[in-house]
């Protein structure tokens, strides 16, 4: 009876290997270089007494350790334990990330991974492995970018440690991004990525300005400097998304009959618009330094991008400030309630 059992087991784990083979490629993928990180990073206390590593380094880590107090003590965001081991990347990114779209749909390609959920871009710490399926996608007719990835959040599964790469940051930059990543340990909803990311893209903006107020003051020049960054990063992120709402009113007048050429022609032109339109923003400024400068067009997978992350800013601006008042962690208490962690 026993072999019985153990024999259907194994009938079914090889055909969970089969269907899922490429699945359970990539986790293994996956937890491999996570755990690779993991085993080589170092105590930041251990770190600061390195006498190789500059001061101006040394102080950057120690300001690291004062945001993420601060996000505890006045934000009220979880400490999950992060941020207590360093990682140096050797001046070499690490992690990289894939987006697709339709291409004539603003429509993401989505990725389901066991317990956390779907997403609408992969992961990857094998850049092989990441062109070699952009390749694939490229060629079943979908738009898509991948990009070098500065920090991401475990969601708590794991103590995410510091980056070298964090260390050169500005002190409000910085700021934004511990408290983006905080924020996604503390509240995380399922298969709801825009959500999740637009939630955390809040936290950090709003975050960022009360920790730079509090250590810095508020005529600080290291405040100002953010502020004026903040607002080039708001016009350019507010434009790109409402260049994709344009393309998708574009897209949603294609009718069937429509050549491929054709779509693509005004497809291209509106793009070239979106593109040129820039010129105007902030009196040119932002114009000037626009992501797309002196580079080939970008497409669906680029305007996707901003919609995940910005597309929703206005939406938790207006609620925190005129049900809440500003009140944060009252702010904080009722999205727990509202959008309560599924996993």
């Amino acid at each position: 009876m026993l072999k019985k059992v153990l024999l259907v087991v194994l009938l079914v784990l090889v055909v969970l290997g089969i269907f899922y083979r490429e699945l359970i490629s990539y986790g293994y993928m996956q937890a491999k270089g996570q755990v690779s990180i993991l085993f080589n990073t170092r105590p930041v206390a251990e770190v600061l007494q390195d006498p190789t590593l500059p001061d101006s380094l040394k102080q950057r880590l120690k300001l690291i350790g004062e945001i993420k107090q601060f996000a505890i003590d006045s934000l009220g965001l979880d400490s999950s334990g992060s941020y207590t081991e360093f990682y140096d990347q050797g001046g070499k990114p690490i992690l990289w990330v894939l987006t697709a779209c339709e291409k004539f749909q603003m429509k993401p390609k989505q990725w389901s991974f066991p317990i956390i959920g779907t997403f609408s871009y992969k992961g990857f710490f094998d850049t092989t492995r990441a062109y070699t399926e952009e390749k694939t996608l490229l060629a079943a007719g979908f738009d898509t970018q991948i990009n070098e990835v500065s920090a991401w959040s475990t969601l708590g599964f794991f103590k995410d440690p510091i980056l070298s790469s964090m260390l050169y940051r500005g002190e409000g930059s910085l700021a934004n991004l511990i408290i983006h990543e905080m924020t996604h340990g503390t509240l995380f909803v399922k298969d709801n990525l825009e959500l999740n990311e637009n939630l955390a893209s809040f936290v950090g903006d709003y975050g960022a300005v009360r920790f730079m107020e509090a250590k810095y003051g508020k005529n600080a020049p290291q405040l100002e400097r953010y502020e004026f960054r903040k607002r080039y990063n708001d016009a350019l992120s507010q434009h790109i998304v409402r260049g994709a709402n344009q393309l998708d009113s574009l897209y949603k007048k294609f009718r069937p009959s429509f050549a491929t050429s054709l779509k693509d022609s005004l497809k291209t032109t509106k793009i070239q618009h979106i593109v040129q339109s820039s010129d105007t923003l902030l009196g040119g400024l932002v114009g000037k330094k626009y992501p797309w400068r002196g580079k080939k067009l970008p497409n669906n997978a680029f305007f996707i991008g901003y919609l995940t992350y910005h597309s929703q800013q206005n939406q938790f601006n207006k609620e925190f400030n005129e049900r809440f008042k500003g009140n944060f962690r009252a702010y904080l208490s009722y999205l727990k309630t509202k959008y309560p962690t599924s996993f």
